[in-house]
């Protein structure tokens, strides 16, 4: 009966359609149309066209080394990413759910790194692998080695990914535990008369009762790691030497605001978006949280 009349459901809901139509769905479709054009000159001066290029950006794609690069660093912070940031969440999740008292505690000091800005932390990183002074290679000579070049060719990639996932485990952590808090604690109670050890019951009861909770985290996790950008771009401006630390999204943000070719920007904005949907959907049809257990 709250809700008999649906006119003051639709004030409030058109608003927010209208918001998400104007900074969302005709963005996007105007991303789309930008891709066939050459867009070397970013604003449109009366009487000037832009030359339609049709399938061109696409076709660049395909001989573009830094896309590939790009793309394989995307997808193997994809994997970092449910291993390690999803990984460790429900480790700490599962070890923290079996502290009756102190708590909050934990998911405070966790969940902390997500409430510091990703740029304040990239620059906090950055100084921690500087050459001269940082504090990594003031280690290495208190301890009598040579310096090295934290940031070079063959480390950028292991030392961007670290700080990365480092992030975003308090994120995860919280959700995974928000899911164990939820078990009754009868079931593991039972458990325990039969005989079942504290690992046997992670494994049979605590994973099948969270697979819906460990899906949605997995899906942030890979759709996440596709969306990688402050903290890359802030530790290595430009990708490094050769662009080895490009992931797809600080590849496109140099292609748009840095080279201004806005087009080819569109196009990688657009692989992204479609990378995005074909893993959520894979990620969703190989864990099956709706499952029947």
């Amino acid at each position: 009966m709250l809700y008999k009349k649906k006119l003051p459901l639709l004030i409030f809901l058109i608003p927010g359609m209208v918001l998400m139509f104007l900074f969302l769905y005709k963005p996007f479709v105007e991303n789309i149309i930008n891709s066939f054009y050459d867009m070397t000159s970013a604003v449109k001066m009366p009487g000037q066209e832009w030359k339609f290029i049709g399938l061109d950006n696409y076709k660049k794609l395909f001989s573009d080394p830094k896309i590939r690069i790009a793309i394989s660093n995307s997808l193997k912070m994809m994997v970092l990413a449910v291993v390690f940031q999803v990984g460790i969440a429900f480790i700490l999740a599962v070890l923290v759910s079996l502290i009756n008292k102190g708590q909050h505690i934990f998911r405070t000091v966790y969940f902390f790194p997500i409430v510091i800005s990703a740029t304040a932390i990239g620059l906090l990183f950055k100084l921690f692998y500087n050459y001269n002074g940082g504090m990594l290679n003031q280690l290495m000579l208190a301890l009598g080695k040579e310096p090295i070049n934290w940031l070079s060719t063959s480390l950028a990639f292991i030392m961007v990914s670290i700080p990365t996932i480092w992030s975003y485990v308090g994120f995860y952590f919280v959700i995974i535990l928000t899911g164990l808090n939820a078990i009754d604690d009868e079931i593991y109670e039972a458990a325990a008369i039969d005989g079942c050890s504290r690992w046997m019951q992670v494994f049979y009861i605590t994973i099948p009762l969270i697979r819906s909770i460990m899906c949605t985290c997995i899906t942030l996790a890979v759709t996440g790691a596709l969306k990688v950008f402050d903290l890359p771009w802030v530790i290595v401006p430009k990708g490094a030497p050769q662009g080895v630390t490009h992931f797809l999204g600080t590849y496109m943000y140099e292609q748009t605001f840095s080279i201004s070719n806005i087009d080819y920007g569109s196009t990688i904005a657009l692989v992204i978006v479609i990378l995005g949907v074909i893993v959520s959907k894979t990620v969703s049809k190989l864990i099956k949280p709706d499952k029947n257990l």
